[in-house]
Parts: structure tokens; sequence; C-alpha cells
């Protein structure tokens, strides 16, 4: 047995920390799959646990259907959809639900098995106890975000979308940058360069531009404006104003769409500059470049992936992929701020 009094790493440890957070890469794709068929207002209750078992009869469906038809979107959205086509998006944002639910299992029983066990290095405990606080917080905020399209809105508000995604994706960088501490321990000596706080900078804006894509779904907004590098010929959106400084930057299609437009090109411009910096240092490990180089070419894929999907107006691969990409960004950036705190 492995004393977390002796060790300050563990691979298995580790190798369980990836796993939880290959399950939220899913929920992330399969939640952005679901905003997309506007499948999330399908289930209209909250049931943690009888909610985990899908409609057994027919009786059960049609009771649930029932109950969809109360709300806003199928009356004003999807007035006369059949029975069949309400499961099309029933199964979504089931899927979701269940994917959430596995999440929490998987995480919180090896976490006390590995507590038990003492096979948690003690420096890593309080963190592994956060990222149980906060999975458990993720279901409350999911439900606080569908509860905001059951009476007066069509779709979530799209502020509550942000925020949900913006949970999900802060988790999956805790545990990349947790199981990575798992897996190789802390390092002897922590390396204080220019390189720590340029790659966290980094970080924080890819996770920053995350959040702009998700008031870019949360409205619909890449349904306009399907022209590139300009919108509707313009530099700025003619519709780019909403309704006071709130409604401007979370709730104009014009103006979201503009933001997450730029913020882009200023990632972009980052990546390559972290690039060619990373290309001509001598104390960068090259470890550390190789997942430099790594980021540049992922900020390119994405960027071309952003607007292949703005100019196709959002089909459901396009849109799914690119929300992926967004993930697998993010992770490749946690991998270098990480990478470059050590010698």
């Amino acid at each position: 047995m492995t004393s977390f009094l002796r060790s300050d790493r563990s691979r298995p440890v580790a190798v369980w920390l990836f796993v939880v957070a290959v399950l939220v890469f899913g929920m992330v794709v399969v939640g952005g799959a679901t905003r997309l068929t506007d499948s999330g207002l399908s289930i209209t209750q909250w049931k943690p646990i009888m909610g985990a078992l899908p409609p057994m009869s027919d009786e059960a469906w049609r009771a649930n259907f029932e109950l969809y038809k109360k709300i806003p979107q199928y009356r004003l959205v999807n007035a006369g959809m059949t029975l069949e086509a309400y499961k099309g998006i029933f199964w979504w944002e089931w899927a979701h639900r269940l994917l959430g639910r596995l999440v929490g299992a998987v995480f919180a029983i090896p976490f006390v098995f590995f507590l038990v066990r003492r096979m948690i290095p003690r420096r890593l405990i309080w963190r592994c106890a956060v990222l149980l606080g906060l999975g458990g917080l993720q279901g409350l905020v999911g439900w606080w975000m569908v509860s905001s399209g059951l009476s007066e809105r069509v779709s979530v508000a799209p502020e509550r979308l942000m925020i949900h995604l913006g949970l999900a994706l802060a988790l999956f960088v805790f545990l990349i940058w947790t199981a990575l501490d798992a897996w190789s321990g802390s390092p002897r000596v922590e390396e204080r360069t220019d390189w720590r706080g340029w790659a966290l900078g980094f970080l924080g804006a890819v996770f920053f531009q995350s959040l702009l894509g998700a008031l870019v779904a949360g409205n619909d907004a890449g349904l306009v404006y399907n022209d590139w590098p300009l919108m509707n010929g313009a530099l700025v959106p003619a519709e780019y104003a909403g309704h006071g400084f709130w409604g401007t930057i979370a709730h104009s299609q014009g103006a979201v769409q503009l933001h997450h437009r730029l913020m882009a090109y200023a990632l972009f411009v980052a990546a390559i500059v972290i690039g060619v910096a990373a290309t001509r240092s001598r104390r960068l490990p090259e470890e550390a470049k190789l997942i430099a180089f790594t980021l540049v070419g992922v900020v390119c894929l994405q960027a071309g992936l952003g607007i292949w999907t703005l100019m196709s107006a959002v089909p459901l691969a396009l849109g799914v992929l690119h929300q992926a990409g967004a993930a697998i960004l993010l992770a490749t950036a946690t991998a270098f701020a990480w990478r470059v705190r050590r010698p």
C-alpha cells in the first residue's frame, strides 16, 4: 500500500483524475450538441436520483411530453411537435444529465477508496475535495440554468449558460493540472521565469474566450453575420448596441459575436508569439517547447474551424467540433502552463 506520508505522487490517482477529465470533456461535447439541437429544456423537472431512468412506458413518455408542452419553447417554437420528435430532443438532454451523474460517481467512489487507502498525496487531498464540491455545485448550476427557460423564455439565459460551461471548463482545467501533479510529483525547484506569467495569462485568455463562445451559443449569434472577415460588410455590426451595458455585452447578437471574433484574433497572435519565443528560448525545456508548438497548431486549427463553422451557419457537426476544439485548446494551454513551472 502506498502511503501519502511517504510520497508526493501517485500514478493510480493520476490515471483516475485523467479518466474523470475525459468524462468532463465528453460532457462538454454532449452539452454543446444539446444546445445546438435546442434539447436542453426537454426535461422540465430535476430529479437527481429517479431522473437517471428514462421513461419506461408509453404513458411515462406522454406524461413527460405534456410537461414540455406547458413551457414557452413548445408553445412559441415547437407547437405541433410529435411525440417521436420530442423523443429526439429528450435523449440529448437525458444523455447530458446521465453523463453528469456518471462523472459524479466516477469521481466520488474512487476518491473515498484512495482516501481510505492513503494513496492520495497529502498536498492534493484538499484539491480533490474542492473538485468534489465543485462537481456537486455544477449539478445545481445546471438546473438553475435550465429553470431560466421554463417560464418566460424559449431558451436558457445566455449568462447562465456561460456560468454553467465556465464551471465545467474550470473543473476540466483543475482535473488536468491535479492529475499532472499526481503523476509527476512536486518539483524540487519551481522554475521562476517570465514564461510562468505568460503561460498562465494565455490559459486565462483561452478560458475567457470559451466564456465568450458560450454567450455566442446562448444568443444563437452564430446564425447571423455569417460572412468573414467583415460582419454583413462592416467592421462593426450596425446592430451592435443592446439595451444598456449588460444588454449589449451579454444579449446583443452583434456584440457577442464581435467580441468572440476579436478575442480569437488576439489569441491567434499570442499563440504565434509564444511559438516564436519558444523556438528562440534557451531556458525552456524541450518538452515545454513541444507543447508550445502543439499549442500553435491547435490554435490555428480552432481558428480555421471557427471560421468554417460561422460561414456554414453552425451545422450540428461543425458546432460540436468547434466546442470540442475549445476544450482541447484549453487542455493544451493547461499542460503548457503546468510544464513551464518546472525546470
